[in-house]
């Protein structure tokens, strides 16, 4: 494999974790990182082996000529730096949300096609040990068939993090000022899970998204931190998806069903067990599953502790699998690990639900007032 040349623009936390990842993969160097604020892009480069910082992206694109770019900054700036990275003649991979809106996601994809380049976005929770699971399984057709209804859950706790503390205290947080304000820079990732078994672009999408009782109690009037959406395809699978910063246990999990069977992950226990469509007669039903689900989670914890014990069951190890997808996709042409279409489908179901959630709230607004 050639040896790749890479780049990160945007030097905050996730940044960490992109270097960090890259660093695991041979074949690899970070040319460069850069950042608007100088103190961000030097103690980057201060912490990881790379060789050059930069305040200006032109001046990186220009010296450093990487083969491919990291864009890691807020959502409000992907489009505009992806644009002008793939311009350039990079591969780009871009932090989730993809881009603003299905428009610019499209014009992305445009410019990365006209050009023969790659570009990705970072869903990488489908590509942590138990989601690759998941999909061979229903690649090798324990579902009986196509997808016939799913579960998604993407919850998020507002702890003592300082993240979650920013947005709540500051009223001009970038957050904020997204599309899908607190929803838009979290629910991608639950959204895409439901997008890569869908097959059409014709959706018929109804969401509905509220404050919380928590949010409101601390004077909260803007924020949206519950959220409820059911997703249908014409003669296709249906989908229901649920974020919730109130519901215990906060689930980061997915189900689909099949004619025949079901699966269901657990990502945060890193499990997945197989539910069979079958029925046992009599008692039996009472009894059999229970020890059929007791000897899959034995499986599950043998799995994750061999994993553990090869050093591969790092937090982030779908992002490293994704990467090396992705510069494996550079290096032989191929197709890169997450489709077009299921990056646009992506877009266009969350275009849809801050539509719906935005116009519902004007009208609650408006009948108030």
């Amino acid at each position: 494999m050639l040896r790749l040349k890479t780049a990160i623009v945007g030097c905050g936390k996730i940044a960490d974790s992109h270097a960090a990842q890259i660093q695991r993969i041979p074949q690899c160097e970070i040319v460069a990182v850069s950042d608007r604020e100088p103190l961000m892009a030097k103690q980057l480069y201060e912490r990881f082996p790379v060789k050059g910082w930069y305040q200006s992206l032109e001046t990186l694109l220009a010296e450093a000529k990487p083969d491919a770019v990291h864009v890691t900054t807020p959502p409000q700036t992907h489009f505009a730096i992806a644009k002008q990275c793939l311009e350039a003649g990079c591969h780009v991979y871009v932090e989730k949300p993809f881009t603003l809106n299905t428009r610019e996601a499209e014009r992305l994809i445009d410019i990365a096609q006209e050009r023969d380049l790659k570009i990705t976005v970072g869903h990488d929770d489908q590509f942590r040990h138990v989601a690759r699971r998941m999909r061979n399984c229903v690649q090798e057709g324990y579902l009986g068939g196509a997808p016939v209804h799913m579960e998604s859950y993407y919850c998020y706790k507002f702890g003592d993090d300082a993240y979650a503390k920013a947005v709540l205290a500051d009223k001009n947080h970038w957050v904020r000022r997204l599309p899908g304000g607190l929803l838009h820079n979290i629910i991608s990732h639950g959204i895409a899970r439901i997008a890569e078994f869908l097959t059409s672009n014709s959706l018929r999408v109804t969401a509905r998204g509220f404050i919380s009782p928590f949010l409101k109690s601390l004077g909260e009037d803007e924020l949206i931190d519950e959220l409820r959406v059911i997703i249908s395809q014409d003669d296709g699978p249906t989908a229901y998806f649920t974020f919730s910063s109130q519901m215990r246990p906060s689930l980061h999990g997915f189900r689909v069903y099949g004619p025949k069977n079901g699966l269901a992950i657990d990502q945060d226990n890193e499990t997945l067990i197989k539910l069979s469509g079958a029925r046992y007669k009599s008692y039996l039903e009472q009894f059999i599953p229970s020890l059929n689900f007791a000897l899959q989670y034995g499986k599950n914890a043998a799995r994750n502790a061999k994993l553990f014990m090869q050093n591969d069951f790092h937090p982030k190890s779908g992002m490293k699998f994704l990467i090396e997808s992705f510069y494996r996709a550079i290096q032989t042409n191929g197709a890169p690990p997450i489709s077009y279409a299921e990056i646009l489908r992506t877009s266009s179901i969350m275009d849809e639900i801050f539509l719906q959630v935005r116009t519902s709230r004007e009208a609650g607004l408006a009948s108030v007032s």
